[in-house]
């Protein structure tokens, strides 16, 4: 029964989605909404193509800067750290995972955007936004790391050690390549979560619908542009934020379903 009502609560958000979208959506064909950059609502121009851009831009650097710094945490954490100290760094990466974006946001915007703001005006960009997601990415990759390492078979560990291979070889050339499947289905489950948050980026990307040409330039989320917008939507304008709603809920699927493959393929 807990899994039908799961299911059906899915499945009743992605209706009422698509029947809000709807209008928008028999109005003007789909790639319209994607490839035109121009997002100006009192003008009757819906273009997403600038804030897409944006809000991929800053998943891939939150990601790009997660990834290593988290896989390296979580080497840390498995192989290296002394059992007490192991405790007290997962308590430290877990308390990091339950922090609210909120707090974060406030952290990049009175501490990073004034640093940031000395030297490329006006501080708040799509690298930054990139940099504040990063830091909140960043437990989800340690710790599905983490687990990845940990379901490693002992008898692999045991014959690395059997063979005189040292430890760092041992993590590099066995242990990495074994847990690579694993980890990458973490870092894409990480991707979702940065490509769907609001609360970073709507704090700190300075929410300027323009196309990004350089990382240091302020930018809107599509995210950020339904949270700043939907209170005020009418009409065609609501249902298009509507349309990015399900093009974001289409990225996340596509990753997700990546991540189950990958993970599936890894099991196998």
């Amino acid at each position: 029964m807990a899994a039908i009502v799961c299911a059906a609560i899915l499945l009743l958000i992605m209706t009422v989605m698509l029947i809000e979208a709807w209008p928008a959506l028999s109005s003007r064909h789909l790639t319209a909404f994607i490839f035109d950059k121009i997002w100006y609502p009192l003008e009757g121009q819906f273009g997403m193509l600038s804030m897409l851009v944006a809000s991929l831009m800053v998943m891939v650097i939150a990601v790009l800067l997660a990834t290593p710094i988290g896989i390296i945490c979580a080497i840390f954490i498995v192989y290296i750290a002394p059992a007490r100290i192991q405790k007290i760094y997962r308590f430290a990466i877990a308390l990091l995972a339950g922090m609210p974006s909120v707090v974060l946001g406030l952290w990049g915007l009175t501490v990073l955007v004034p640093l940031v703001n000395h030297w490329s005006p006006p501080g708040m960009s799509v690298m930054l936004a990139g940099i504040v997601l990063s830091v909140m990415i960043l437990p989800t990759v340690t710790l599905t790391s983490v687990a990845a390492f940990k379901s490693l078979s002992g008898a692999l560990q045991q014959a690395a050690s059997a063979l005189g291979i040292r430890q760092h070889v041992q993590i590099l050339k066995v242990f990495m390549p074994a847990a690579s499947g694993a980890i990458m289905s973490g870092v894409l489950l990480a991707m979702a979560r940065a490509l769907g948050e609001t609360m970073v980026v709507l704090m700190v990307a300075g929410n300027v619908v323009q196309f990004p040409t350089g990382l240091f330039e302020p930018v809107r989320t599509l995210t950020a542009n339904i949270a700043l917008e939907m209170a005020y939507a009418t009409d065609l304008h609501r249902a298009t934020l509507f349309v990015s709603g399900l093009l974001l809920t289409s990225l996340v699927l596509a990753m997700m379903s990546l991540a189950s493959k990958i993970k599936s393929h890894n099991n196998g």
